[in-house]
């Protein structure tokens, strides 16, 4: 035990004097953090929609007076009004609006007689997000419109109640248990993987040979240090982004001690697997080439960004023996859903495993390079 804590000895005071490396693999998963949770989480607002009205009736006024509420309210859009509905279709072709909505003549008629009333809606749906949000957002207005001014007293259609078992959660929010695996998984790979090939490049490890330490303890002395630094990196991303998030279940004592073992096992399976996928490389360009296909293999199929039940089979697949998706599920157990140890059994069984496999099967491997 003294010459494999010596071994982590070493390590960490390699790492401590390598502060460059501490901040990255800190500063990165909380960049994107804050720039994806609020990028791709927001609700889409202030787009510009052109009204065209052939009809000023007061039906058509209706209409604007919906436009004019969802300004002051949700501000989904902003009524640009045109006289023409050419220029607005060329307006929506050029990118100066996005949307142009078309009150035909004879509108307020129609609907008095009903004729069949209509309105058109001109759309660009090159950015799918923007169209797809003011078709949404068009389709209630519609919908309001078409309601019976009285309700009827006696329920004649079926009706949906939804009932939410969380509080509205931000995409920030959504977004954390995968910043979490990430900055342990950069961790592992700056304080881990690429360390242990710089440091076979330069002998260090045929320096170890020479001492009385044998191969077993120097392989269980470099896992266990990668493993302290990627705790490290993750206990402290898990308080910061829970800060920024506005995730206040950090703070309960059940849930701490989930997230510390989950925090402990994500560490040691990642590093495990950064191992074995290392132990028999030499060249120290080789890990800063993968990276970035590790990254794109293991995090994006997690679960992180976007819901597994959107992929296709074969992703599926990937994603159902990715270690991230077991650490992302039992993140998000603790910290959104709240449900306490027994939600993330599973998990933990299967990181335990994937971790003692993997290093099982690479410590003959290294062995076997010495």
């Amino acid at each position: 035990m003294n010459r494999i804590a010596a071994i982590i000895e070493r390590e960490m005071r390699k790492y401590f004097r390598s502060p460059a490396l501490m901040i990255v693999s800190l500063i990165f998963p909380l960049v994107q953090l804050v720039v994806l949770g609020n990028a791709f989480g927001g609700k889409i607002r202030d787009t510009r929609l052109g009204v065209v009205d052939e009809d000023g009736g007061p039906q058509a006024v209706k209409i604007h007076e919906a436009f004019d509420s969802v300004r002051a309210n949700m501000r989904t859009f902003e009524p640009v009004y045109y006289t023409n509905e050419r220029q607005a279709t060329e307006d929506v072709r050029n990118g100066k609006i996005n949307a142009a909505v078309i009150i035909p003549p004879q509108y307020s008629r129609r609907v008095y007689e009903k004729e069949q009333p209509h309105i058109a809606l001109v759309v660009d749906n090159t950015d799918t997000f923007i169209s797809s949000t003011i078709e949404e957002e068009l389709s209630q207005i519609t919908a309001d419109l078409n309601n019976p001014t009285v309700e009827p007293r006696i329920l004649q259609q079926t009706a949906l109640q939804i009932v939410e078992l969380y509080p509205y959660i931000e995409y920030m929010k959504y977004l954390l248990p995968g910043s979490i695996t990430l900055a342990i998984f950069m961790s592992v790979m700056i304080g881990g993987g690429m360390l242990y090939i710089d440091d076979k490049a330069r002998g260090v490890h045929e320096g170890y040979l020479v001492t009385p330490i044998t191969k077993a303890q120097l392989v269980l002395g470099l896992n266990a240090a990668s493993a302290i630094k990627a705790i490290m990196t993750g206990t402290i991303i898990t308080f910061i982004g829970c800060l920024l998030s506005g995730v206040g279940s950090v703070f309960d004592f059940r849930t701490v001690v989930g997230l510390l073992l989950m925090v402990g096992l994500t560490s040691v399976a990642f590093n495990a697997m950064m191992f074995l996928l290392m132990v028999r490389v030499d060249d120290p360009l080789v890990p800063r080439a993968i990276f970035g296909i590790l990254n794109t293999l293991l995090f994006f199929p997690s679960g992180a960004v976007y819901p597994i039940q959107a992929f296709p089979s074969w992703l599926r697949w990937i994603a159902n023996v990715d270690p991230f998706t077991f650490a992302v599920h039992g993140f998000k157990s603790l910290l959104l859903k709240e449900t306490g140890f027994g939600a993330i059994v599973p998990d933990i069984i299967y990181l335990s495993l994937f971790g003692v496999i993997a290093l099982s099967l690479a410590t003959p491997l290294f062995k076997r390079t010495l």
